[in-house]
């Protein structure tokens, strides 16, 4: 009884550790491991095993950003498990990554966080720091924006939109012909299986009075998409800016 009661609080109880494959990846991709669970000083009921895909996001509060942990998305793994006293138990599993994984760019913390749910007892985690690049497709936009457009990749932030919930954003600062009139441009990637919607918001540079008015009431930011289908990013970088400088061009006047 003494053991059990122990247990509950988490002391010699049942342990997971999560092993990944690698720990490497692009949004889309699979993800294979096995979830490795280590048996305490007693026999534990599990009611189930879940893994989180987590990371770190600002959301506006009042009038200030405070960092939040956001779980971009939830895994089953398995239900109704029983672990006995020093046993070991693996289960393998494959899980999808969801195509609005953000990419580790900054500072941005991406982690697998893996759940026993234990009744009556403290529940016990693991956590495994992964590393997601950009999709290809998003990174010939940055490509196209960064080196054919003349834009200065600024900032990039994961953070809480009313619009579309937790999304990545990428700021720019313009450059080449874009400096006399864009304060900057920031860009969000919604990608799909065959396309990628590209919303844009060019701020543009106040001009003359009626400029600064408008800039004082944040007139001056417009927000437009560009959708490029799988036709358009596997062909060449060139045509991919043109699409995006025809868009951006509409801001000029």
């Amino acid at each position: 009884m003494f053991k059990k009661f122990l247990a509950s609080v988490g002391v010699g109880a049942a342990k997971v550790d999560t092993q990944l494959e690698k720990a490497q990846f692009v949004p889309g991709e699979d993800v294979h491991g096995k979830v490795v669970i280590k048996g305490g000083d007693v026999e534990q009921s599990i009611d189930s095993i879940h893994i989180f895909l987590m990371t770190e996001a600002l959301r506006e509060s009042g009038d200030k950003k405070i960092k939040e942990k956001v779980a971009i998305q939830k895994y089953p793994i398995a239900h109704q498990e029983t672990i006995k006293e020093g046993e070991t138990k693996e289960i393998p599993f494959s899980i999808q990554l969801p195509y609005h994984t953000p990419a580790s760019l900054g500072r941005l913390p991406l982690w697998f966080e893996t759940g026993l749910d234990i009744p009556m007892a403290l529940d016990p985690e693991d956590r495994d720091p992964i590393k997601v690049s950009p999709h290809p497709y998003i990174e010939k936009v940055l490509d196209a924006l960064e080196n054919r457009l003349g834009f200065r990749l600024r900032e990039v932030e994961m953070e809480y939109s009313k619009h579309f919930g937790y999304v990545q954003e990428f700021e720019f600062a313009p450059g080449g012909e874009y400096r006399s009139y864009l304060d900057e441009l920031e860009a969000i990637f919604f990608l799909k299986e065959n396309h990628l919607d590209v919303m844009l918001e060019v701020d543009r540079r106040a001009r003359g009075l009626g400029g600064l008015f408008a800039e004082a009431l944040e007139m001056d930011e417009s927000r437009t998409k560009v959708t490029l289908t799988s036709e358009d990013l596997n062909g060449s970088l060139d045509g991919v800016a043109r699409k995006l400088q025809q868009t951006i061009d509409q801001f000029k006047q």
